[in-house]
């Protein structure tokens, strides 16, 4: 494993804006999956912008939970080089078995110049939820490590993206990496403004909300008290939508219409060099 190096004034400046950025109201953070969405993304103006793991996995050709470490490393180091905005990292189970690992895989994410990164509470290994315990000493070795660097760790509870629609321990699981350390909380797949409001209230700690087609929208997750919207995979599997619906035109029909919705190439230009 490479040495870390010195944190640079510019990391610790980035790291301490993202932090602010929670402090209220809400944000939106996309997510990008390679440098050119990153710094499209960064074009339009959002403030901050998260890696996804399964858009990465995409544009390697694979799908999701298939990348390595070092590959995610190398990743987050071309973003972080071609940003000038906060980096949140999706490093998924943070590619470790034990806490210890987990501890240092997130020393070796900050190495990177990221401004933050998250880890989640479902083992593919085992196809299940990790037993809350467990779970909450992986939040902890997270968090000790992010701290030391000024990074800002989102702790993710899986439970509703794995159709386990069970608000009470998602509450119990957030609450617990809460208090374990993380600063931002996160429980992927919920839509239903109730049950937003219910964790608003009950986490007593900044909440980022998925972005998703049934789910409410920004102006409504404001006013529940919600910090942040992330998009997950979504804009990545929204181009991929519109790369296959162009070319099923151009095989089918043998028309270009697909060109109206095209970034002009100026403008995408004018985005890639800024």
């Amino acid at each position: 494993m490479p040495q870390l190096p010195t944190t640079p004034h510019a990391w610790i400046e980035l790291r301490g804006r993202f932090r602010d950025m929670h402090a209220g109201g809400l944000f939106l953070m996309p997510n990008a999956w390679d440098i050119g969405s990153a710094r499209l993304l960064a074009s339009l103006g959002f403030p901050a912008i998260a890696t996804t793991s399964s858009g990465h996995a995409a544009a390697l050709g694979r799908p999701d939970q298939s990348v390595a470490l070092e590959e995610l490393l190398v990743h987050v180091e071309g973003l972080v080089a071609a940003l000038d905005i906060p980096l949140n990292v999706d490093a998924e189970r943070c590619f470790a078995n034990d806490p210890a690992g987990v501890g240092r895989t997130v020393e070796l994410i900050a190495g990177t110049g990221a401004a933050g990164c998250s880890i989640e509470d479902y083992d593919p290994r085992a196809g299940a939820i990790d037993p809350l315990e467990v779970a909450v000493e992986r939040v902890a070795a997270a968090a000790d490590a992010a701290r030391k660097h000024g990074m800002v760790l989102t702790a993710r509870a899986e439970n509703h993206l794995y159709d386990l629609d069970d608000l009470d321990d998602t509450i119990t699981r957030l609450r617990a990496y809460r208090d374990a350390g993380a600063e931002v909380l996160y429980a992927p797949g919920l839509v239903d403004g109730e049950q937003i409001r219910r964790l608003v209230e009950r986490v007593e700690a900044p909440l980022n909300v998925l972005a998703m087609r049934r789910g409410p929208p920004v102006s409504e997750l404001t006013a529940l008290g919600v910090r942040r919207v992330s998009t997950g995979g979504g804009l990545a599997r929204a181009a991929y939508g519109a790369l296959a619906t162009a070319a099923r035109e151009l095989q089918t029909a043998g028309t270009s219409t697909y060109l109206d919705a095209a970034i002009p190439g100026h403008v995408l230009d004018a985005a890639l060099r800024s």
